[in-house]
């Protein structure tokens, strides 16, 4: 029975091969979304050793973080951006369940992760995600969780529609990213070292947004992780 299981399997995969989402490449049988040449070239940042890199810095003075964090960097027409078209437009987000399983078990051992106890993923509104179907930061955020044995807790809300924010200048994107977000449950937050997580940070106008709207719960510190970096 195994045998004629597996044979089912390999003629399945000789007419619709299962196709990395990095380069596009046939994945072999031992492989699962990213091929291991991907993840073997990925531009990993190692931001999680250095207290002072570029998210860090890119926040200093807006916004009271305990720790900043991006698992790649992200350049067009790379490995990167194809992982986060395919996450964001072609309906795959195990990508992000993947890319947070990664990165969950590279940062763990870090003395930032070993205190922290929730992880929130920055929202998307009701009605981009119904659109969507999900919100890959939260698919990122039960990667992290997978590897970290933290929960995730969907506190934070988006109670204002905003639209696409890519093509606007810095000003109006901190404009637009004000009292856009809310709190549900402030009471499962307090206290808590919190990891903010989202797909990509480019200004930081909604991560910072997010953060402020957390640290106004009670003993609440911040850290946050996102997939990718724009440089």
């Amino acid at each position: 029975m195994n045998a004629l299981l597996q044979y089912a399997e390999d003629f399945f995969s000789l007419f619709f091969p299962q196709l990395c989402s990095g380069c596009g490449k046939n994945l072999f049988k031992n492989e699962t979304i990213i091929c291991t040449a991907c993840i073997y070239n990925l531009p990993y940042t190692d931001f999680h050793l250095d207290e002072e890199n570029a998210v860090a810095k890119q926040l200093w003075g807006r916004v009271p973080i305990t720790a900043a964090y991006a698992f790649v960097h992200f350049n067009k027409g790379s490995r990167v951006q194809n992982l986060m078209h395919q996450l964001k437009y072609n309906q795959k987000p195990e990508v992000a369940l993947k890319l947070g399983e990664m990165y969950g078990l590279k940062i763990k051992d870090s003395e930032v992760a070993k205190s922290l106890e929730l992880i929130i993923p920055v929202p998307l509104h009701p009605a981009k995600q119904k659109k969507r179907g999900y919100n890959q930061s939260e698919f990122f955020a039960k990667g992290l969780s997978l590897s970290l044995g933290i929960p995730v807790g969907l506190n934070l809300y988006r109670k204002v529609f905003t639209d696409t924010q890519t093509k606007k200048s810095r000003f109006v994107r901190y404009e637009n990213m004000k009292e856009v977000f809310a709190i549900r449950k402030h009471n499962d937050i307090e206290n808590k070292h919190i990891l903010l997580v989202d797909d990509v940070i480019t200004t930081g106008a909604t991560i910072e947004a997010c953060a402020q709207e957390l640290l106004k719960a009670n003993g609440t510190k911040v850290s946050i992780a996102t997939i990718a970096f724009t440089n």
